[in-house]
């Protein structure tokens, strides 16, 4: 299958992860890819995002900024026409941004599958965080994009009913969760000796609470708790002022940005795997991450995250409205596992085993995506077909 991949991301973070591994593993499959996006995307290193578009945010008022965004349509467009032209693609995957609009306009034109990958409900998610000033026309384009997919690819089921309320019919809506190249990652058993060792995988963020982990650290008085966060973000310098001002030493360890395919290797050095908070409808990565090294997992006990860890069984879940300190905290869990390496192992080991039997990998989908793709052909029912123009053909 010859499918033309669509996208609009202009930093090197976790989303790019999510992106970069699909279009390997379809290609691994056997299937063509062609990848059409932003020059900067394909020229720079993990961590890295364009300098231009970040100065242009910085300068242009909200809502010039937002129609700068809407005419960037007309270049990606054209780009991605003349690379249909030649590749003569049989469907087109993308992955959703807000006012890009390029991908369903190509797949109309052409008459082929479009298949859009959703990993948040943008308009909405902007306008909480980021002051978006055009929000009727950010959440009609939304709307617009959503309906006009054969199948939209939603991370979580969360996130597929948030999507539904948008007038997608449920029968186009299709979860597929994120995953991992489960080779990477042997589920062996750290070595024996030296503190239980936390660990946090991730973009570092105030609301992810490690604040709470470092004070609750402090608190407890024990050397036998340290404290490694993998990654980088606007927190970190903060903690690190923190740690150092709680006296926690060599506790804690901040190890910073890392490729992705190093973070095995460094996960395999935790004894418990820590998912502080998480936003309600995302499907986290290191969460699949933690659960391929069979690692002893404590996360919020809340709907999307219940659609990947049962409590009890392949993690301890705790309420995430409770006191930290509290019997159901997160700390309570923490404390009840770093007391009981039996606990830790089969908890592990069950996260392992359930990533296995879900094939929670991206190999696994890319094959529904090639399946939906294969059992899709032409445009969504919703949208009015238009004629191919001249020298644009569907594959």
């Amino acid at each position: 299958m010859r499918i033309l991949y669509s996208h609009r991301i202009q930093s090197r973070d976790g989303q790019s992860v999510h992106v970069d591994e699909m279009i390997s593993a379809l290609r691994a499959a056997g299937h063509e890819v062609m990848v059409v996006g932003p020059a900067f995307y394909a020229a720079t290193d993990f961590g890295g995002e364009s300098r231009l578009v970040a100065r242009l945010r910085r300068l242009l008022p909200g809502a010039l900024g937002e129609l700068a965004e809407l005419a960037y349509n007309v270049p990606a467009y054209l780009a991605l026409r003349r690379a249909a032209r030649g590749f003569r693609p049989d469907a087109i995957y993308e992955r959703y941004n807000l006012y890009y609009l390029a991908g369903t306009w190509l797949a109309r034109r052409l008459g082929v599958p479009f298949l859009l990958e959703v990993n948040s409900p943008l308009a909405e998610e902007r306008a909480k965080f980021s002051g978006l000033q055009l929000r009727w026309l950010a959440h009609a384009l939304e709307r617009r994009t959503w309906r006009g997919a054969n199948h939209v690819l939603a991370v979580t089921g969360v996130l597929r009913d948030v999507i539904a309320t948008s007038g997608v019919k449920r029968e186009r809506i299709e979860v597929i969760q994120n995953g991992v190249v489960l080779d990477r990652f042997a589920a062996a058993p750290r070595p024996e000796g030296g503190p239980v060792v936390l660990g946090f995988v991730g973009f570092v963020r105030t609301w992810h609470g490690l604040d709470a982990v470092l004070g609750a650290m402090a608190a407890d008085g024990g050397q036998g708790i340290a404290l490694t966060v993998i990654g980088d973000g606007p927190a970190r310098a903060e903690l690190e002022a923190q740690a150092a001002a709680l006296a926690l030493g060599e506790r804690v360890h901040f190890a910073g940005l890392v490729e992705h395919h190093a973070v095995p290797g460094h996960v395999a050095g935790f004894d418990i795997a820590l998912q502080p908070k998480v936003v309600a409808y995302a499907s986290p990565l290191k969460i699949f991450d933690y659960m391929a090294a069979g690692r002893a997992i404590v996360a919020p006990d809340q709907p999307n995250i219940r659609e990947i860890l049962e409590h009890g069984r392949t993690a301890l879940l705790f309420d995430p409205a409770a006191a930290f300190d509290s019997d159901a905290g997160m700390w309570a869990a923490i404390r009840r596992l770093a007391g009981d390496a039996g606990l830790r192992a089969r908890l592990g080991a069950a996260a392992r085993a359930e990533l296995v039997r879900r094939d929670y990998t991206w190999a696994g989908n890319a094959r529904r995506v090639v399946a939906l793709a294969g059992g899709g052909a032409g445009i969504a029912q919703d949208q009015p077909p238009r004629p191919p123009r001249h020298g644009i053909q569907g594959g």
